[in-house]
C-alpha cells in the first residue's frame, strides 16, 4: 500500500478513535445517572450503559491496534 493511503487511512482510524473514545465518556456520564436511579440488580438503564461502554472499549481497542499497526507500516 502507498504512502500516501496509509496516511489516509490513519487519519480516519485516528478520527474514529477520538469518536468512539467521546461516545465511550458520554456512557459512563449515561451510566453514572442510571446507577443513581435505584437498585442496580434492576436497572435496566444501568445494565444497558454497562454493555454499550463494553462494546465501545473493544470497539477503541480494534482502532488503537489498528492505528498502531498504521504507524508501523509508515515507519
Amino acid at each position: 500500500m502507498d504512502k500516501k493511503t496509509l496516511k489516509e487511512k490513519l487519519e480516519f482510524w485516528k478520527k474514529q478513535e477520538s469518536q468512539l473514545v467521546k461516545r465511550f465518556d458520554e456512557l459512563m456520564l449515561l451510566r453514572g445517572e442510571a446507577a443513581r436511579e435505584g437498585d442496580l440488580k434492576e436497572n435496566a438503564g444501568y445494565e444497558l450503559r454497562t454493555e454499550e461502554a463494553q462494546v465501545a472499549s473493544a470497539q477503541i481497542a480494534n482502532a488503537r491496534k489498528t492505528i498502531k499497526k498504521l504507524e508501523e507500516e509508515l515507519g
